[in-house]
């Protein structure tokens, strides 16, 4: 065998862009949430977007505001709330807030690197003019050191859709959630560490519909789900075709069935579960399911 000098090279960057807790997935995220009217997906998916500790949390749906007692467990800005699951400009507002996140990152990145310049020049007593115009706040009469809200850490961020079954969004407004999908990761470029990026999770009712539902696309793009019990065969049996993938369909029904025997149980699949995890099936988040082996508790 003959070879020649075109081996591959890997770059030396992070797939995921944000450190997380050992025992949570890793992040950005891309989450399929799937279960009936009152199953508890709400509850689960709120549980762990606080523990994900986001930054910034933008919903969209209609019931977010009336379903108060479960959405104060996060902090949420009121213009991060929108309610009009027919509007099919929300993704465009969301990719427009990330990119201005972006933004005010690289600006406050950029002010820094002359303010470190500014403090040297002060200390020396010599400031150049233009250092001086830039940190001289007239207003106060006061030297003023460059502000970020989160004092210069990228923001994580998320982005929820939940009880969009069937709307205009989801239908006529598909292709702008499927590129939302395939570029969650790439949104919000900045100058250094490639980009902000945003997790997605998607609640519904249905693993698959006709029109208005959670395109395949989206599916595809999936690092993790959440299923609960569903009474269809034919529902589990396309949830098993799509994301069974290492184990046998005999051992995904027994994983299924263990994970959801209780009520508002779920089975939690993490596509890209970390090194210290030692399986990428959950009952919940907090119990590890190993194949073939007995049920390990996470620590």
């Amino acid at each position: 065998m003959t070879k020649c000098s075109l081996d591959i090279e890997i770059p030396n960057v992070k797939a995921f862009s944000y450190e997380t807790a050992e025992d949570l997935p890793q992040s950005h995220q891309q989450v399929l949430c799937v279960g009936k009217r009152g199953s508890g997906k709400t509850i689960a998916v709120v549980n762990l977007i606080k523990k994900m500790k986001y930054d910034r949390i933008f919903w969209i749906s209609p019931t977010c505001k009336s379903n108060q007692t479960i959405m104060s467990m996060l902090k949420i800005r009121d213009e991060d709330i929108y309610e009009d699951i027919d509007d099919t400009s929300v993704p465009d507002q969301i990719k427009a807030e990330v990119e201005e996140e972006a933004r005010l990152y690289d600006e406050y990145h950029r002010k820094m690197e002359k303010y470190k310049l500014f403090v040297q020049q002060k200390n020396k007593n010599f400031i150049d003019d233009d250092l001086l115009l830039e940190f001289f706040n007239p207003n106060t009469d006061q030297f003023e050191k460059p502000e970020h809200w989160l004092d210069g850490k990228r923001p994580h961020m998320c982005c929820v859709y939940d009880d969009c079954l069937g709307s205009v969004l989801f239908s006529k407004g598909s292709r702008k959630i499927v590129n939302s999908a395939i570029l969650h990761r790439h949104m919000g470029a900045v100058t250094e560490q490639g980009a902000l990026g945003i997790s997605q999770y998607f609640l519904t009712q249905s693993f698959k519909t006709q029109t208005g539902g959670i395109p395949r696309a989206v599916r595809n793009n999936c690092t993790s789900m959440i299923i609960f019990k569903t009474k269809s065969d034919k529902e589990l049996a396309e949830i098993q075709e799509e994301v069974g993938g290492e184990v046998s369909k005999e051992d995904f029904y027994k994983i299924y069935e263990y994970a959801t025997a209780e009520p508002h149980s779920f089975l939690y699949i993490d596509m890209h579960p970390k090194p210290n995890h030692p399986s990428k099936y959950r009952k919940k988040f907090n119990e590890f399911i190993c194949v073939n082996e007995n049920l390990v508790k996470s620590d």
